[in-house]
């Protein structure tokens, strides 16, 4: 039998179980706790200090957790614009101070005229379509998920979390390494849309520097009328007629009608017992927490801390056995569940563990498939076996942002936003400075047909009007026995993103680390497809990447040299990588909060 969303929360909390036995369920919000302050400090990390230090600032003029992160979310969209902004979309796991839960899915939407065959060229799925230009944006959602998020709990007046964003935007700020090194990549596309290469390269077609003042007065104005207008101005007002008679001038579908129905939703949590903790994901359209969940379910047999400490080489094998296998499932059964059946079979405790049956400590596993959970229906996608792919674009390049904040009353926030790849669509809105997503290229245009980051899928993530396609993200909050916070962690990388969230909860549940040396340590990645594994390997050459130290030096399970030819000897096809995604973390030490920001990358942290 499959199950849509609506009736996955029941049938779930009936049914499914882990290997442990524990129940896996769409949760309910945890039972509520005081608001006196659990901590003596707040704590904020982002992947820039000009978002990091306004999040602070709004900490200490009275704002909470949730005004923070809108604030922070705001400044990078501005500073990190490459990576994320209001022309994109962003999912937001919050845990309140009263021990509620709350999942704020503002995913882009498909428009209503949008259809696959605008995607093909010669009769043939065509991913640059989805990737640049006028038919690869969805419809914004980040602005609409802050707005919720701040209607709701919110402590400072709206316009006031725009401030720094505002400023920064109309005096300018220098650009950041990795904001010039991706203009200069992305030149040749940014180049073709008049407002993007207006603000972005010099009257002479040179990319702006690292260092040079970067200003976006149309894009500070932009805020202004949001701050004061609110969400409204972006989908219902003047905003939405803009972009909209833009996009129709070169080609795009998307309507006024389609920004006005824009929503953004509440979902329910997941919720997983883990190691006397409970970790809690996103639910689809996030892949990243159901496959978090179920890698998870996967190693709860093993004991981890014995297993790397014995041999690094063992236990780098069995994460990369684990996710061949949720990445095998992502490919086949996954998609927004609002328009798909999702099997309830994939969170089956009896599932999982028949899942590594054919793990081996001796060899990788040959040929992984997606599995068949029980009560699943595989004639429903199979139109034809999904095929390996070889990735449009290199480990090196990283996409997307997560920051998290949390303050002294108990207020968590893990917040992901995106813009999918870098500078998303290259179009930019003529006169509001806002550059708009490609996001249609994570919808699967057709079966196995890889989008830029290798990953391919099945009609589960087809396109349709109204839908959202499927994503990494993975912001997560994990519990301790007596249902408090006690680590937060995302990342940004694509599909990596969801395999180095993983692996920073591992460091921190089963190997003991603190938050930091679990965020800056070595990292492998597999998304089944292709079938390689990369693998960090201890003091790289950064080669331009920035480290506050070489990962390794202090890493007891670092990824040496010997550490990949005894992955290679076991059957894994070893790739060298240098940064597998970047990701920040929020560790509670008693009455103390922990901040981490990744070295990997130029942000900071404050607690």
């Amino acid at each position: 039998m499959m199950v849509s969303r609506r009736h996955f929360v029941t049938q779930l909390a009936a049914g499914a179980s882990l290997a442990c036995g524990s129940p896996l369920v769409w949760s309910s919000s945890p039972r509520p706790h005081s608001t006196s302050a659990l901590t003596s400090n707040h704590a904020v990390a982002t992947v820039h200090p000009l978002a990091t230090d306004a999040a602070m600032e709004i900490l200490h003029s009275g704002g909470n957790a949730i005004d923070a992160a809108i604030a922070a979310a705001l400044v990078l969209g501005v500073v990190d614009g490459h990576n994320s902004g209001i022309g994109g979309g962003c999912l937001v796991l919050i845990r309140l101070a009263d021990g509620r839960i709350r999942a704020i899915d503002g995913r882009e939407t498909a428009g209503a005229a949008a259809h696959p065959s605008q995607f093909t060229s010669k009769g043939k799925a065509d991913p640059q379509l989805s990737q640049t230009g006028p038919l690869a944006s969805g419809v914004p959602g980040q602005i609409a998920a802050m707005d919720r998020m701040h209607r709701a709990h919110g402590n400072l007046p709206w316009e006031r979390l725009f401030d720094h964003a505002i400023r920064i935007a109309h005096e300018g700020h220098p650009a950041s390494r990795s904001t010039a090194r991706t203009v200069a990549r992305e030149a040749e596309d940014l180049i073709r849309y008049p407002a993007s290469r207006g603000i972005l390269l010099h009257s002479n077609g040179e990319p702006f520097r690292e260092g040079e003042l970067l200003v976006q007065r149309d894009l500070a104005q932009t805020l202004r009328n949001i701050a004061a207008h609110g969400g409204d101005w972006f989908y219902a007002g003047e905003f939405a007629k803009t972009t909209c008679r833009y996009l129709a001038s070169i080609g795009g579908f998307l309507t006024e009608s389609d920004f006005v129905r824009y929503q953004a939703l509440d979902r329910n949590p997941l919720s997983q017992p883990y190691r006397h903790h409970t970790v809690i994901g996103f639910p689809t359209p996030s892949s990243g927490g159901i496959h978090i969940a179920q890698m998870l379910a996967m190693l709860e047999p093993y004991e981890l801390h014995g297993i790397f400490e014995s041999s690094s080489i063992q236990g780098y094998h069995l994460l990369a056995e684990c996710m061949k296998r949720a990445f095998a499932d992502r490919a086949y059964w996954l998609g927004d569940s609002d328009f798909v059946d999702v099997p309830r079979g994939l969170l089956n405790g009896d599932y999982l563990r028949d899942r590594m049956k054919d793990f081996s400590p001796k060899g990788a596993s040959i040929g992984i498939e997606r599995g068949v959970p029980p009560g699943s229906d595989p004639s429903v996608y199979a139109t034809r076996e999904l095929e390996q792919a070889v990735p449009k674009e290199s480990e090196d390049r990283k996409h997307t942002t997560h920051l998290t904040v949390a303050d002294a009353h108990g207020n968590w926030v893990a917040m992901t936003c995106t813009v999918n790849t870098s500078w998303g669509s290259k179009v930019m809105v003529p006169g509001t400075g806002v550059m708009l997503n490609n996001q249609m290229d994570d919808f699967s245009l057709a079966p196995g047909t890889p989008n830029a980051f290798g990953l391919v899928g099945s009609y589960a993530n087809a396109i349709a009007p109204g839908k959202r396609p499927l994503s990494s993200m993975s912001p997560s909050i994990v519990l301790d026995a007596d249902r408090l916070p006690a680590v937060t962690c995302g990342a940004a990388g694509g599909p990596r993103i969801i395999t180095a969230t993983l692996q920073v909860l591992l460091r921190v549940l089963d190997l003991k680390q603190a938050i930091k040396d679990a965020i800056s340590g070595c990292r492998v990645h597999h998304q089944w497809s292709p079938d390689t594994l990369l693998a960090e390997k201890a003091n790289p050459t950064t080669n331009g990447v920035s480290t506050e130290r070489e990962r390794g030096n202090n890493d007891p399970y670092a990824i040496t040299q010997e550490t990949m030819d005894g992955l290679q000897s076991l059957g894994h096809t070893v790739r060298p990588a240098e940064a597998l995604a970047i990701a920040q973390g929020i560790q509670r030490d008693g009455d103390r909060l922990r901040a981490a920001h990744d070295p990997r990358a130029q942000g900071s942290s404050g607690d």
